[in-house]
């Protein structure tokens, strides 16, 4: 675990990355997302930076579009990338909820209830009757994305979730988000063959568990089974299986995965492992190359490398209102579509 030095530590690295207007890029001089964004406020809400948690969550009100969408990257100062991506657009609603679990803000929440809304609306308009959400629409605002990807499914289902949450608790229930969230966890579960096939990559491997779609021993069984595969020992999680390339945010979050999952042992070694790529400051390197032990790209230091470990170090110290987010607690889970149906067969079962 984390002294609360260096988690004060880290978060302070975190609130640099933060511009004037709340826009919190993923390094100096380099750019940001909505979703790193939120996962980067987050963590400053966990660390007393409440005030520039909340400046983060009203960049995003302030520059929301009228359809509920973000762009899906930004400069500083400009627009980078028009692609519209669902999973960013989506996970507004993990940051609005996290926030109001810590802080018990009502006033905040139906502050931001209208921007949640907003953005479920323009994701779910993307899902598909197989259950699945289509990634994204191109930069001309109105193609859909040609498929769904089951990492950016799997965290559109814990978004949703927290929407949910929210809508029950400002009094405006949404069964259709929990018809939503019922079909997307089938599909998730029951029909690997409606995503694209991007299992190379380690968050296909653990965001199913991580964002509770597969729990119990179904949960436990993917990540075992994918071990071997993905964490290189006494390094970390590799981003692609067959490449040596370990990245310190995804150690991070699979760190939460196997905590959602009950497997405590290997959560907290892997934790363990993810201290290697700690700057003197608090910072966290983004990833590191084996076996010559260089890190990419180039020097970079990112807040939300930052920000993953300290939701994992959260997670696991298990006092935080907010520490069992990412297994579950106190979340709906959706209408339950199963019928009783045997999982389907998957490369990691």
């Amino acid at each position: 675990m984390l002294s609360p030095a260096e988690r004060a530590a880290t978060a302070l690295t975190i609130v640099a990355d933060q511009q004037p207007d709340g826009l919190i890029l993923w390094s100096p001089g380099g750019h940001a997302d909505p979703w790193n964004h939120v996962e980067a406020a987050m963590a400053l809400s966990l660390l007393e930076h409440r005030v520039e948690a909340e400046r983060a969550y009203e960049w995003l009100a302030r520059n929301q579009h009228r359809d509920g969408a973000w762009f899906n990257y930004y400069w500083a100062d400009r627009v980078k990338d028009e692609r519209r991506d669902t999973n960013v657009i989506a996970y507004a609603a993990v940051g609005v909820w996290h926030h109001f679990l810590l802080h018990k803000d009502t006033a905040f929440l139906e502050d931001m209830f209208a921007m949640v809304d907003a953005a479920i609306r323009y994701v779910l308009d993307l899902q598909q009757d197989t259950g699945e959400v289509l990634w994204c629409r191109e930069p001309d605002g109105v193609t859909p994305g040609e498929y769904g990807l089951l990492t950016g499914s799997s965290s559109i289902y814990l978004s949703l979730r927290c929407a949910i949450a929210i809508a029950e608790r400002v009094g405006d229930e949404r069964p259709d988000w929990e018809l939503a969230a019922g079909s997307l966890a089938h599909a998730i579960r029951r029909r690997p063959e409606v995503f694209a096939d991007k299992s190379r990559w380690a968050m296909d491997w653990y965001y199913p568990v991580l964002c509770g779609a597969l729990t119990g021993s179904d949960g436990r069984a993917r990540l075992r089974d994918g071990w071997n595969e993905f964490v290189m020992p006494e390094r970390g999680v590799r981003c692609v299986a067959d490449r040596p390339w370990v990245t310190a945010a995804e150690t991070a979050e699979c760190v939460m995965a196997l905590d959602a999952a009950g497997l405590d042992v290997e959560a907290r070694t892997l934790f363990d492992w993810v201290q290697r790529y700690r700057y003197h400051d608090g910072a966290y390197w983004t990833g590191c190359v084996y076996p010559n032990g260089e890190y990419f790209p180039g020097d970079e230091r990112s807040s939300y490398t930052a920000a993953a470990v300290l939701l994992a170090d959260e997670a696991l110290d298990g006092v935080s209102p907010t520490a069992g987010l990412f297994r579950g607690e106190g979340l709906p889970a959706g209408l339950d579509l199963s019928d009783g149906e045997e999982p389907a067969t998957s490369r990691f079962r």
